[in-house]
């Protein structure tokens, strides 16, 4: 039997493109190797699936800072209004949370799941779960896709959507990688984003801080001529290994970047307090001083930053935790506040791209069409989802850009069939 589309690999871009392709009319196959599709989508957004983002389309490009820039074209045929029109005819009301951030009014990322299963069945594609793909032969008229089993299957065109490496317990496991080099593609480098970052200081080392969740802190990474990468305002948190939580997420692929380019250790930066510079947090911290001159130094700071993180900076500045408000140095609050505005974590690693939540790095995309996400190099060849060399911070912006792909791969994968 010949199919005009198969597909490899059951997530969210791989379950859109074999819709895509369905619905074009195409004979369409989704093939998938674990037991069930959609296993990194069921478990997104905390088990409620962060579906998209309702932020304008520039802004969405803004957070996919991973070659964002490459879904403009992909963008002008299908975007995230579309994708929240799609699920809303599919049966699957999205409500807007903070961000923008579009989850689905039942809060179950299964209901998305089974929506996109539903709509494939409805479509009368074929779904073939447990089918691991061992080989693909590429041909001038057909494509064949050998399973582990033995069976061979012919296709007139091929959509990899097997993932990254990331979150391997999903499927992802980079068995795409191969497959696309074997047809003339190049993969870039492959990296952990999104990924909690490792610091050998004594106070990880000795669990100072750890489990302590700083919020609203601005979080920079910094280069080796101490000019300032990025920044960003969210939460983050102390871990027994180095540092974790959003804040510390956006700013990895950053860190994990100089690192690889050859640098020992990245310093980061955490400003606790960053409504205030550090002149005017002086001015303020002063005149509190004067205020409850006979109360300590730290009752007076109450409420400045976590009271385990201002004790920790106390002390690591050698300021009495009893000392009165009026008998602190003009030096020593100098010194206090540089930490609460510029508080140094030198990172030397980052956790394993096993432990990360995206991969970075991929399919090039210099040889694959923006505008039908076809390969350059082999005619009836298509790339959608994390297999291509984009990434974007958490927050939806990934499972946009697979599912945006995962639509223009699949409708001209059918295309491309006739």
């Amino acid at each position: 039997m010949i199919y005009d589309v198969a597909v490899i690999g059951g997530g969210p871009s791989g379950l859109m493109a074999a819709i895509a392709a369905a619905e074009q009319g195409a004979k369409t196959i989704l093939i998938e190797k674990g037991n069930k599709l959609g296993k990194k989508l069921e478990i997104s957004g905390g088990g409620r699936c962060n579906v998209t983002s309702r932020l304008p389309k520039e802004e969405i490009i803004k957070h996919i800072p991973g070659n964002g820039r490459f879904l403009y074209s992909a963008f002008s045929v299908f975007d995230n209004e579309d994708i929240i029109s799609f699920f809303e005819e599919l049966g699957v009301p999205l409500k807007e949370e903070d961000h923008g951030r579009m989850f689905p009014v039942s809060n179950s990322a299964k209901d998305v799941v089974q929506a996109l299963i539903n709509q494939l069945t409805s479509l009368g594609a074929e779904i073939k779960l447990q089918s691991p793909v061992s080989a693909i032969d590429f041909g001038a008229e057909q494509h064949t896709v050998i399973l582990a089993s033995g069976l061979k299957l012919s296709s007139k065109s091929i959509i990899i959507a097997a993932g990254g490496k990331a979150v391997p317990h999903t499927g992802s496991t980079g068995d795409a990688y191969p497959w696309a080099k074997k047809a003339g593609h190049t993969i870039t480098d492959l990296y952990p984003t999104e990924v909690p970052l490792r610091s050998n200081q004594a106070f990880i080392k000795d669990r100072t801080l750890q489990g302590l969740a700083l919020r609203n802190v601005t979080l920079s990474v910094k280069d080796q001529f101490d000019k300032t990468l990025v920044s960003h305002r969210m939460d983050m948190l102390f871990t027994h290994f180095g540092i974790s939580g959003p804040a510390v997420l956006r700013c990895s692929q950053y860190a994990v970047k100089l690192l690889k380019g050859g640098q020992d250790q990245v310093k980061l930066l955490i400003d606790a307090y960053p409504d205030l510079n550090e002149e005017q947090l002086y001015q303020q911290l002063k005149q509190q001083f004067v205020k409850s001159a006979t109360k300590s130094i730290k009752n007076s700071l109450k409420g400045l930053v976590p009271e385990r993180y201002l004790t920790f900076l106390l002390d690591k500045n050698k300021i009495a935790t009893d000392l009165k408000a009026a008998n602190i140095s003009q030096e020593a609050l100098r010194r206090l506040i540089k930490d609460i505005k510029a508080f140094e974590v030198w990172i030397y690693d980052s956790l394993p791209i096993e432990k990360a939540f995206v991969t970075g790095g991929g399919v090039s995309i210099k040889e694959v069409s923006p505008t039908t996400m076809a390969s350059k190099l082999l005619d009836r060849l298509f790339f959608c989802g994390e297999v291509l060399d984009i990434h974007g911070y958490t927050g939806g912006y990934n499972i946009t850009a697979a599912l945006v792909t995962g639509r223009i791969a699949g409708q001209n994968a059918a295309w491309h069939a006739y």
